[in-house]
C-alpha cells in the first residue's frame, strides 16, 4: 500500500522526478521523462506495481530526512540503539540542457555512520504504467553485480550490489559500517542501445549539488518564510523542463482530491495558466531567462492558427493529450479511476490568453527584450480573444458541466486587452489599441451588470454563488482590494466557502463542475486569500493563515493540491505548482505590507 501523500519526497532531474515515501520506497517514477509512463507505479496501487525499497532490515529503525541545503538530493538518516546510517538519493543532472536524453539515472548511496548497519532492497520493474512485466536478465559478477530489465522500448540496469528473483521481485541484503560507502545504481536506457558504463558517483554527486546550490543562491529574496519560499521555487524549477523549457502543472497523475472518489487527473503537462503564473513568480525573483525561455516554448507550442489554441500541452509542446482509463492500476488508495492525458486539453477556458498576456506584460517591464516573434503572438492571441468574447467558456477550475460566464474569466478577458493597450501605449508597439479598449470597457461594464449581485461579485452570471478565483481580479488590477465588492465577496467567501480557516474552491454541491463526490479546501486559495488579508490591512489574519499553511508543508517543505483538515492529510497530485507558486506570492504580499507604514 502506498504512504501518505505528505509522507513523499522528490528526487528531480528537470526532467522526470521520483517519489521517496518516508520509508525509503521509490513509488513513482516515469522515464525517461515525466509524462512518459511509469516504471515504479506503486503510488497508485501496491508494491507489485513497481517500486524500489531501500531500508534497514531492522523494523523499528527511526528515520528523519531533509534535502542537502538548496538541493534535491535527499538524506535519510536510519538510526538505531547500536547503528546509524544515511541513505543519499539522488538523480544526476546533466548541466547542458540540449543533451539528448539517452539514460537517466537514479543513484542511491548509503553511508554508515556509527556501527554496522543492514539495509535491505527490494526492486520490482513495471514498464509501462506496470502493463510491461520485463525480461531480468543477471549479466554483471560477483565483484560487479548488475541486473538489467527491458519490455518493448525501455531498458534498465540496476547494479552496485546482488540482487535475487522471488515472488515477482527481486532482493538483496548489504551492510555499511561506520566510515563505510555504498552505491547502488539505477540506470534507463532505449531498450536497443547497450547497457551504459556506471557513472562517476562522486563527480555526479558534487555536480548535482552545485547545480541546485547556485540556482538557488539566485533567489532574490528576503523577508518572513524565506525557506519555504526558497523551496518553492526550487520545486517549481524541478518541474520545468530542462531541454524544453515546459513546466508542468505537478509531478504526479490520478492523486484523488478526494479518497475513493473520482477526481483523480493526470497534471504532467502544461497548464499555460499555471506555467505564466509560475513564471510570474520566478520574474519576481530575479529569473528573466526562465521568461525567455518559457516564452520561446510558448511560440513553438501555439504556432498556427490562434484558433487551435490549446489550454494545455506536453511538455515539448505536443498537442495529443486524450483521456483515458488506465484499468491495470487500482488507484490511490483505491480511488479509480486512474487516468492518464487530461480531457481539459480540449476545453475553452476564456481566462487562458489573459493569463499568458499579464505574465508576457511582466516580463516586458522586468526588462525582456522583444523577439521578432513574441509581439506578432500576443497580437495573434489578443484577435483570437475577440473572435471568441461572447463564448461561455469551463472556467479557471476546467469544469465537467455546462459551459457558463464565469466572471474570473471575463475579468481575465478585461485584462488580456489592458495589456494589450498598456503595451501599445507604454512602450510603443504597433497594434489597434483603439479597438481593444473599446472592447476592454466593454467587458468591465459587462462585469460590473452581470457579475455583481447583492454587491459582491459571482461565480458566473445568473448565480449568487461565490468562487475564491474571485479573489484573483484584484491581483490583475480589475479592481482594488478593498473595492466594496471584492470586501463583499470576501465576507461571503468566509461564510459559504471556508471549512476550519481554509477556503475551498467552490461549493460542489451546487453541481455547476457535473462531478459526483466533493473535494478538500484547496491550497492556493487560501494562499490567495492571505493576499487579500494583507493588501486590506488584515495583517494579524493574513500573518495567522500564512503560519497556518506553511506548517502544512511536509518535512521537506512540499505541498500537494489540497488538504483535508478532517482527515488531517494532503489529497490531490503532488507537488503542485498551483500550491507553491501561490506560497512565493502570499509570502511577497506579507513583506510588502510589512515594509508599508500602517
Amino acid at each position: 500500500m502506498a504512504s501518505r501523500i505528505e509522507d513523499y519526497a522528490l528526487l528531480s532531474n528537470c526532467r522526470t522526478a521520483a517519489l521517496v515515501s518516508r520509508t525509503g520506497s521509490i513509488d513513482w517514477l516515469c522515464l525517461p521523462r515525466l509524462d512518459s509512463a511509469s516504471t515504479f507505479g506503486a503510488l497508485l496501487g501496491d508494491d507489485s506495481h513497481g517500486r524500489w525499497e531501500l531500508r534497514p532490515a531492522d523494523p523499528d529503525a527511526a528515520v528523519s530526512r531533509s534535502y542537502d541545503r538548496d538541493t534535491f538530493v535527499l538524506i535519510a538518516r536510519w538510526e538505531t540503539a547500536d547503528a546509524a546510517a544515511e541513505v543519499h538519493d539522488f538523480m544526476p543532472i546533466d548541466p547542458d540542457p540540449g543533451v539528448a536524453i539517452r539514460r537517466t539515472d537514479l543513484i542511491r548511496r548509503i553511508v554508515g555512520v556509527r556501527g554496522s548497519m543492514r539495509f535491505e532492497q527490494r526492486v520490482s520493474i513495471r514498464f509501462d504504467y506496470s502493463r510491461a512485466m520485463p525480461w531480468v536478465r543477471q549479466t554483471g559478477t560477483d565483484e560487479d553485480p548488475r541486473l538489467v530489465a527491458m519490455a518493448g522500448p525501455d531498458a534498465v540496469a540496476v547494479h552496485g550490489a546482488p540482487l535475487q528473483a522471488a515472488d515477482h521481485e527481486h532482493r538483496g541484503e548489504l551492510t555499511v559500517a561506520a566510515g563505510e560507502t555504498r552505491d547502488v545504481h539505477l540506470t534507463w536506457f532505449p531498450s536497443h542501445r547497450d547497457v551504459p558504463d556506471p557513472l562517476d558517483v562522486d563527480e555526479m554527486l558534487a555536480l548535482t549539488k552545485d547545480w541546485w546550490q547556485s540556482w538557488a543562491d539566485r533567489i532574490e529574496h528576503s523577508g518572513p518564510h524565506h525557506e519555504r519560499v526558497v523551496r518553492s521555487l526550487l520545486i517549481l524549477r524541478a518541474l520545468t523542463n530542462h531541454e524544453t523549457g515546459g513546466i508542468a502543472a505537478a509531478a504526479t497523475m490520478a492523486l484523488p482530491e478526494e479518497i475513493g472518489g473520482e477526481r483523480n487527473w493526470d497534471y504532467r503537462y502544461v497548464w499555460l495558466r499555471d506555467a505564466a503564473l509560475t513564471l510570474e513568480a520566478l520574474l519576481d525573483h530575479g529569473f528573466l531567462a526562465l521568461a525567455e525561455r518559457w516564452r520561446e516554448w510558448l511560440l513553438r507550442a501555439v504556432a498556427g492558427d490562434p484558433a487551435d489554441l490549446q489550454i494545455m500541452y506536453g511538455l515539448a509542446g505536443e498537442r495529443d493529450l486524450g483521456e483515458w482509463v488506465l484499468d491495470e492500476l487500482p488507484g490511490y488508495e483505491a480511488s479509480a479511476p486512474v487516468r492518464v492525458g487530461n480531457g481539459a486539453a480540449s476545453q475553452y477556458q476564456a481566462d487562458v490568453v489573459g493569463e499568458v498576456m499579464v505574465t508576457l506584460a511582466a516580463a516586458r517591464v522586468a526588462g525582456l527584450a522583444e523577439s521578432e516573434f513574441a509581439w506578432p503572438l500576443e497580437r495573434a492571441l489578443l484577435r483570437f480573444q475577440a473572435e471568441q468574447i461572447e463564448r461561455a467558456d469551463h472556467g479557471l477550475w476546467e469544469i465537467r458541466g455546462e459551459p457558463h460566464m464565469f466572471t474570473h474569466s471575463r475579468a481575465m478577458i478585461w485584462a488580456a486587452f489592458d495589456r494589450g493597450v498598456r503595451a501599445v501605449e507604454d512602450f510603443g508597439l504597433d497594434g489597434p489599441a483603439d479597438t481593444w479598449r473599446e472592447l476592454r470597457d466593454r467587458v468591465r461594464d459587462e462585469i460590473d451588470r452581470e457579475g455583481v449581485r447583492d454587491g459582491h461579485f459571482t461565480q458566473y452570471y445568473g448565480t449568487d454563488e461565490v468562487d475564491a478565483s474571485l479573489l484573483l481580479l484584484a491581483e490583475v488590477g480589475f479592481c482594488a482590494p478593498d473595492d466594496p465588492r471584492m470586501l463583499a465577496t470576501v465576507e461571503r467567501m468566509e461564510k459559504t466557502l471556508m471549512h476550519d480557516g481554509l477556503l475551498y474552491r467552490y461549493r460542489t454541491d451546487t453541481g455547476v463542475d457535473g462531478l459526483a463526490g466533493s473535494e478538500s479546501p484547496f491550497l492556493a486559495c487560501s494562499f490567495w486569500l492571505v493576499e487579500q488579508y494583507a493588501a486590506t490591512g488584515r495583517h494579524d489574519e493574513a500573518s495567522a493563515l500564512m503560519s497556518r499553511l506553511c506548517a502544512l508543508t511536509n518535512d521537506v517543505g512540499m505541498l500537494s493540491e489540497e488538504y483535508d483538515p478532517i482527515a488531517g492529510r494532503q489529497v490531490g497530485n503532488t507537488p503542485q505548482a498551483f500550491s507553491h507558486l501561490a506560497l512565493v506570492r502570499a509570502a511577497d504580499a506579507l513583506t510588502s505590507t510589512e515594509l508599508r507604514p500602517r
